[in-house]
Formats: structure tokens, sequence, C-alpha cells
């Protein structure tokens, strides 16, 4: 009887084979967790030990939330819409995705929210990109020194606290005391600079309001579009309806869009 003989090669050339037509099977794994708690636009989630900070997490009706607090049991999530849907036992779901907002001068003369989604009705806005709300700042040293003024157009400001452009400016004041005025002839006062078109002057405005009515927000609106200063301003609303969650998002979806 031959003897049967199986050289080592043979069986190399063999698994390589086998290695480069094998295909994994469809099946995906997901993270499932389910709400423990949920109250005043806050829900506490368990089972997604994968979570990253500040991914978005979806809810069982579709409510998007933050997970922002990585505890060593649970999940802090700051619900991104409302919450009275949401209940103890309810599936949550992970997105894979880090939160952020489309960017792009398609925003000029828009009104958004703070997801970055139109909601003056004028359709869907054309982006260049998406940005992260939250990234790390570069150093002082790798910053451009402030050495040109910002003329905001009140003589008094630009004579006695001249601002520098790119600099960093707080109003504080009582109530009705005008601050917001401030602000919008702010706005209108770089009309000239963005007519003149020389990049170097042009200043794209981004007025944020956080917790205001939604009548003031259009009156601001309304000022803008009066004084031709819209196309150059992007306004990002959290009026005092929204949901917890907006209003805290406000503030870092202006950044990122400027």
């Amino acid at each position: 009887m031959a003897e049967l003989t199986i050289r080592p090669e043979e069986i190399r050339d063999a698994l390589e084979r086998f290695v480069d037509s094998y295909e994994p099977d469809a099946a995906s794994r997901e993270e499932v967790g389910t709400v423990s708690d949920c109250a005043d636009g806050i829900a506490h989630v368990e089972g997604l030990p994968s979570v990253m900070a500040n991914e978005l997490l979806k809810f069982e009706d579709g409510t998007l939330g933050l997970a922002l607090n990585l505890d060593v049991r649970e999940i802090g999530v700051v619900i991104l819409g409302d919450f009275s849907s949401i209940e103890e036992g309810q599936t949550v779901r992970r997105t894979g995705e880090v939160l952020s907002v489309p960017i792009g001068d398609g925003f000029l003369g828009r009104v958004v929210d703070p997801l970055g989604n139109p909601i003056d009705g004028k359709g869907e806005i054309e982006n260049e990109g998406r940005r992260a709300l939250e990234l790390q700042a570069p150093g002082v040293m790798m910053r451009k020194s402030v050495h040109e003024p910002m003329q905001t157009g009140i003589k008094a400001i630009d004579s006695m606290t001249p601002i520098g452009r790119g600099q960093r400016q707080l109003i504080i004041g009582d109530r009705q005391t005008g601050k917001t005025a401030v602000c919008v002839d702010t706005i209108i006062n770089q009309r000239d600079n963005w007519k003149s078109g020389d990049p170097k002057k042009q200043v794209r405005c981004i007025y944020v309001a956080v917790g205001q009515k939604g009548s003031t927000i259009a009156g601001v609106r309304r000022s803008l579009e009066e004084a031709g200063a819209m196309e150059y301003t992007t306004i990002v609303a959290a009026p005092a309806s929204d949901p917890a969650g907006f209003k805290y998002l406000a503030p870092y979806t202006g950044s990122a869009i400027g």
C-alpha cells in the first residue's frame, strides 16, 4: 500500500487560501443599555460599558441624548429633546458619534438650533463639514497676538475701552440696561466692513440666544434684517421653551460654527 505523505508547504498554502477566502458573518455587535431613572431632562443609563464621553445616544423613541457623566455603574445623559416619553426600563443604544455640528458659510443669514438644524423655514443648509463641540484649545504660544482693534461703531467703547480683534469681552449689567442693544448695534455696525469685500475687514457675527423669549429672539432677527446685517450673521436660538440640554449646548454650538 502506498504511503500518504503531506508536505508542510501544502498545509501552509491550504491555510493561507482558507484565510484569504474567509468572510465573517453579517452579525454585528451592538451595546444596549436601559434607563434606570429620568427627571428634569437628565437620564441615568446602565449597561453601556464602552460609551465615549460626549457620545450621542439614542433612546427608544428616537430622542437623542449626550453622554456626560461616565460613572462606574451608570451614565448621566443630557436629553436633547422632549423627555416626557422616556421612562425607566426603556432601551438606549449607542450611535458611535461624538457630538458635533455642521459648519460652513451656508449658515450666514440663518437661524439654527443648538444641533445646527435650521428653524427659520428657509430649507436645509449646505454645510462644508462637521466640527466637534469640545476641542482642545490651542496654547498661549500658538495663538496669534491681538494686534488690531475691532470697531464696534460705539464711540464711547472704541475710545475708552477699545476691543481687540480676537479678544473676549464681558458685558455686565442689570436687567433692561442695554446689554443686548450694545451687541446688536455692534453687529449692525459691521455692515460697511462686510460690504467692503476685504476679508481682513469682514467680521462674521454669531448671536447666541440662551433662555430668552421666542418673541425677543424674533425681534433681534427683525432688527438685523431691517439693518441689512443678517447676511453676515448667524443666530443660534435656545429659547426658554427649549429643554435644558439645548440651553447647555447653545454656547458650544456658537463657538463651533464660528
